[in-house]
């Protein structure tokens, strides 16, 4: 399958988000009581305050703090470059990413697992918030279904089944494809960065999945893995 895509002009990205805040407490009051009205289904038993360091997820309560993005690269043996754009300042790293989108045609094809449900839109909403202009390959308002040129590595897994969640974990393993020993988690991203103050940290793990979501795009076209010394890093 995806045989009739052209690697060379597909991006494929992850994203890591944070709370806003460093916690509840800081978060201001008149969003304290939106953040329980938001959560409330959610969190069930579970306190608003308790449940702020998952605010990451909703990108009303939070921010992203890093953007990779790896392209294919030709030449004897195909490649993957990956490069992270990271910054305690979201308008400053999501305006060198979206640079980068518009330094690249419109037809770019963007890739990511959950792409569709969680960073395409998690970077359109944060790109609203800080008043900046969308970049062509996100511009998908009044377009059709099928205009859309966005790929997603759990929705192509789906095959139509609406209710199959499969995480990438999951995939590169059944895959047999090769992931370093998870330093962290998703879970564990807030807490690093307000904690532990690790972004270099974060950015890692976002070029792990990055890697590991262009691996299974080669496996999902039956393709050979990229072997680890055609794969470079490039640092924020």
């Amino acid at each position: 399958m995806l045989e009739q895509y052209d690697l060379h002009n597909l991006l494929v990205i992850d994203i890591e988000t944070v709370p806003q805040y460093s916690s509840h407490e800081q978060l201001p009051e008149n969003l304290q009581a939106l953040w329980e009205i938001k959560t409330q289904y959610q969190r069930k038993d579970e306190t608003a305050e308790a449940y702020y360091e998952r605010a990451g997820i909703w990108a009303e309560f939070g921010k992203i703090v890093c953007i990779s993005a790896g392209i294919f690269t030709a030449g004897k043996n195909i490649g993957l470059r990956v490069k992270s754009f990271a910054s305690h300042d979201e308008k400053e790293l999501l305006t060198k990413f979206s640079n980068l989108l518009f330094s690249q045609p419109a037809n770019l094809v963007l890739c990511a697992h959950n792409g569709k449900e969680f960073d395409f839109p998690y970077i359109c909403r944060r790109l609203l918030v800080n008043g900046m202009p969308f970049p062509p390959q996100l511009q998908i308002a009044g377009k059709k279904p099928w205009e859309v040129i966005h790929l997603d590595t759990m929705e192509l897994w789906k095959f139509g089944d609406h209710k199959h969640y499969t995480s990438l974990s999951l995939l590169t393993a059944i895959f047999n494809i090769p992931t370093p020993k998870d330093d962290i988690d998703g879970s564990d991203v807030g807490r690093v960065y307000w904690q532990e103050n690790q972004l270099e940290r974060i950015c890692a793990y976002c070029q792990k999945d990055v890697v590991a979501t262009a691996q299974l795009l080669r496996r999902y076209r039956g393709e050979e893995l990229i072997p680890d010394e055609f794969i470079t890093l490039v640092g924020q």
